[in-house]
């Protein structure tokens, strides 16, 4: 869960700081005020004694050997040796303490995220394809608590949890993984680790814990598509190839280039959007709209505006069309 909290070496080493800082001023105080303590053996004190009696007081063992004898000496353990003694022990004893309490607490937030999350998208891998995903989730209004990234990198991890993901650590091909970043409540699966054997194998265990769930998985060559679509996955985008295909019409046309990153990106320019057709536009063609139409969704299924399904619109179709979006 995203937490922002001081790492736990810095946080050791500031303890062991003021610990030995207590322990110096109260060796400090007894050497100054040697002549008012008594020691079993007659001796006067030395700052090896001092020491060994600011450490034995401090702990609260007090071998009773070395006792303060003096008015000034009991007053300065009453007012000062006292309180650096609590602080001695608040200082080793807060370090376990902290460390049970703050994972009780990210215990609690783990069980209290689990128990009332649904419809959320988990996305599997959060390198350069995960983070484009993730771009794209939020510039479509999603809310960063509700995408759970899945990755084994602690950089990646780090990152996504900087903008307010949850982030989860482990292998998405680990059923106990997934299930902790609460896959079978899912809405949507984006699958996008590095290697296409991986992307197959998280998908396939995806689509075993969320039946229901839209699944999109990245595949970098085309041949491995039909074991992305057998693995249970409800989209497949081959990035290579449609990398390779923008980069060979840059050559030519960069302009078809630029338009189509504006129509990809979702907060500027013109986008692609999917909306409900409208009762008043039942019946007639999506070609006479006053929005640009690319094609419409009938059942699951895809029709592109100029296939003879989408010459009239039905009740309960989805248009793909072209939208503005303002700009800031």
């Amino acid at each position: 869960m995203p937490a922002t909290a001081i790492g736990p070496v810095k946080s050791i080493v500031r303890r062991v700081i003021g610990a030995s800082l207590a322990l110096a001023v109260t060796v400090l105080l007894v050497y100054l005020d040697r002549g008012g303590y008594s020691d079993t053996d007659g001796t006067p004190l030395s700052v090896l004694d001092a020491l060994y009696y600011a450490t034995v007081s401090l702990s609260t063992t007090g071998y009773g050997d070395i006792a303060p004898v003096s008015t000034s000496a009991r007053l300065v353990n009453v007012l000062v040796i006292t309180p650096l003694r609590v602080l001695f022990l608040i200082v080793l004893v807060g370090t376990t303490l902290e460390v049970l309490t703050e994972r009780s607490r990210q215990a609690f937030k783990i069980q209290h995220w689990r128990s009332r999350v649904r419809d959320h998208v988990v996305v599997i891998g959060y390198g350069t394809k995960g983070r484009s995903a993730v771009t794209a989730l939020l510039g479509e209004g999603a809310e960063a608590g509700n995408i759970v990234v899945v990755d084994t990198e602690p950089t990646a991890l780090e990152a996504a949890s900087s903008l307010g993901l949850v982030t989860v650590n482990g292998s998405g091909t680990r059923s106990d993984v997934l299930r902790v970043a609460g896959i079978p409540r899912a809405r949507a699966v984006v699958v996008a680790p590095p290697r296409d054997d991986t992307a197959v194998l998280v998908t396939l265990t995806a689509r075993e814990l969320a039946p229901k769930a839209q699944i999109v998985a990245a595949v970098r060559e085309a041949e491995n598509v039909h074991l992305l679509r057998q693995s249970g996955a409800d989209s497949v985008v081959i990035s290579s190839e449609t990398s390779g295909r923008l980069l060979g019409i840059a050559t030519s046309t960069p302009s078809v280039v630029e338009m189509f990153e504006d129509l990809l990106s979702p907060d500027l320019g013109l986008a692609i959007a999917e909306r409900e057709v409208e009762r008043t536009e039942v019946g007639g063609s999506p070609r006479h709209l006053s929005d640009i139409v690319l094609g419409l969704v009938r059942e699951g299924q895809l029709y592109r505006v100029d296939a003879p399904e989408a010459d009239a619109i039905e009740a309960g179709d989805r248009l793909l069309y072209v939208k503005k979006v303002a700009t800031a």
